[in-house]
């Protein structure tokens, strides 16, 4: 039998391992909850790349805010930014109409025209011209005719964080910048929205012309079928207007009134 020393040895040993035990524990909580931290910040900075200014996006904003394209979208930083500014898109809504003018041949009757002279085009839906521009469908009511005009203007301009967020004219567009930008040479707009502004804009669901989805950190739309997107670009000077279809999931549909 183990004598009275060993026994009393053995039970200050255990008494020590008691506050080892918690001290060891206590660091491994303290190092978890900074690499918890460390990886919500990375997310934040994802999430805020839309924002421009003020604290990062929650990453619980939306399903959407969380961009898996949004490192195609190629951001710069404005001081390293040389480029033109824009021109000031048409704010003025008096001139653009979206009903066709009174007298046009319907949709039907151009379809027939097409199909009996063999021309492939397709009613309501934009192309994507090779340089990267978008051409508007023979169809499209003035306004979308403007909101492609628009986007033109700034098609392969620079991503810019907070781009075209103080004013319409900048060098630089971010997704909401680049959106608001395209609309308000329609005259649809009046004053440049951050992507989460288009959650509760316009009407809600998708429209006949155009079709915005908007979430807690990004925004993009699709005109005439055309998506206009600053994320999923070939390269920084990519356009935004692509052809390659992408998930809607988390995100919000709006569209213009009558569009």
């Amino acid at each position: 039998m183990p004598s009275v020393v060993a026994r009393i040895g053995v039970g200050r040993l255990a008494l020590l391992a008691v506050p080892l035990l918690a001290a060891l524990l206590a660091l491994t909580f303290l190092a978890g909850g900074k690499s918890s931290v460390r990886q919500q910040n990375r997310a934040n900075h994802v999430l805020s790349l839309d924002t421009p200014a003020g604290p990062p996006a929650s990453a619980t904003a939306s399903v959407g805010g969380v961009d898996s394209e949004i490192g195609l979208a190629h951001a710069e930083s404005r001081s390293a930014v040389k480029h033109a500014l824009a021109r000031a898109p048409k704010t003025n809504a008096a001139s653009v109409t979206t009903h066709v003018a009174a007298g046009a041949p319907s949709d039907a009757q151009i379809r027939r025209m097409l199909k009996h002279e063999g021309v492939g085009l397709s009613a309501n839906r934009a192309t994507l011209n090779p340089d990267g521009t978008a051409q508007a469908p023979f169809n499209a009511p003035e306004a979308v005719l403007r909101v492609i005009e628009g986007g033109n203007a700034i098609y392969n301009f620079p991503y810019i964080w907070g781009g075209g967020h103080g004013s319409f004219v900048d060098k630089g567009y971010d997704c909401s910048g680049s959106v608001s930008y395209a609309l308000a040479n329609a005259g649809l707009l009046n004053r440049p929205l951050v992507a989460a502004d288009f959650m509760r804009w316009g009407q809600p669901g998708r429209g006949k012309w155009i079709t915005i989805e908007a979430s807690g950190g990004h925004v993009y739309m699709y005109v005439a079928g055309l998506r206009y997107d600053t994320s999923g670009r070939s390269g920084p000077r990519g356009s935004r207007w692509q052809t390659a279809p992408r998930s809607n999931a988390g995100f919000v549909a709006v569209h213009p009134p009558g569009l």
